[in-house]
């Protein structure tokens, strides 16, 4: 197999997984290589390596799902809030969580230097952020894992930057969950692909 078609792979096996076991197909040690990897090669705008990544396992991963569902239950109203209740609790039941941040200071410090460009940098700090998320998310489908990426910022930020000591300039930005998949992903239907979402130009 060619090297662009293993990687493609790959990318046709990411998937979102929501039916999720405590349980890994790897040991806690692989996760946190792949996801100290990502971080460290993952491309960024100005070679600004903005991106932030928090792995949480075991207890710290409940931990988070804890402080989403109390968050929500002050905002969420009472008739939909055990729908809500067992959506946290699928993500508390799998193995860990790795949350993404971007560092508002590298991106400050950029807007300083490249003045020219200052209005630009918060939206490609965000593409990096998205580029970093996708290799992550696909590594560890790679290894047999089943992840989905959820969004509860901002509403759990300020209790997640407290809860973990981390710097105020770390904004996040999501959440991708993942454990040991208890149910295979739904089916995925797709548009077209030639003449309306990608189109060539002087193909020889």
């Amino acid at each position: 197999m060619s090297g662009s078609a293993a990687f493609f792979e790959a990318v046709k096996a990411r998937r979102s997984v929501y039916t999720i076991t405590s349980d890994s197909t790897i040991s806690d040690d692989k996760i946190q290589e792949i996801v100290a990897t990502a971080v460290k090669h993952a491309p960024s705008s100005f070679n600004t390596q903005s991106s932030r990544a928090v792995l949480l396992l075991g207890d710290e991963h409940k931990k988070l799902w804890d402080i989403t569902l109390n968050v929500l239950k002050g905002i969420v109203p009472a008739e939909q809030f055990s729908a809500t209740e067992q959506k946290i609790r699928s993500f508390a039941a799998g193995h860990g969580t790795v949350l993404f941040f971007e560092d508002q200071d590298n991106v400050k410090d950029l807007q300083t230097r490249f003045a020219l460009y200052q209005d630009r940098f918060p939206v490609w700090s965000e593409h990096a952020s998205a580029i970093l998320q996708y290799i992550i998310w696909t590594a560890l489908e790679a290894e047999g894992l089943g992840a989905s990426l959820q969004h509860y910022n901002p509403l759990i930020t300020a209790q997640v930057l407290d809860t973990w000591k981390l710097p105020a300039s770390w904004v996040l930005v999501s959440q991708l969950v993942f454990g040991k998949p208890s149910a295979p992903a739904g089916e995925k239907t797709f548009e077209p692909v030639e003449g309306k979402r990608f189109l060539t130009f002087g193909k020889q």
